[in-house]
C-alpha cells in the first residue's frame, strides 16, 4: 500500500497506464487476427486488403514500445509468407 502522495500517484498512474496498454495489446492481437482469418479463407484478394489495413497497426504499436519491434516484425513478416504461399 502506498503512504506518500507520490506512491499514490504513481499507483493511481500505472493502472490507468496498464488498462491503456492492454487495450492496446488487444488491438494488435485483434490486426493479426483478421490477417491470418483472411489468409485462411483463400481468397487472396482480400487477404491482400486485410494485410494492407492492418499492417500500420502492426507498427504502430511497436513504436509505442507495447511490444518489442523484432515481435512485430517477427509477426509482420510470417504473415508476409503466410500472404505469398496462398
Amino acid at each position: 500500500m502506498a503512504n506518500t502522495a507520490q506512491a499514490k500517484k504513481r499507483a493511481r498512474q500505472n493502472d490507468s497506464q496498464r488498462l491503456h496498454n492492454a487495450s492496446l495489446k488487444s488491438t494488435l492481437r485483434t490486426a493479426i487476427k483478421k490477417i491470418s482469418n483472411a489468409i485462411l479463407s483463400g481468397d487472396k484478394k482480400v487477404a491482400k486488403k486485410m494485410f494492407d489495413e492492418n499492417l500500420p497497426i502492426i507498427d504502430r504499436i511497436a513504436d509505442k514500445k507495447i511490444i518489442h519491434k523484432n515481435k512485430a516484425a517477427r509477426h509482420k513478416s510470417r504473415l508476409n509468407s503466410a500472404l505469398k504461399s496462398m
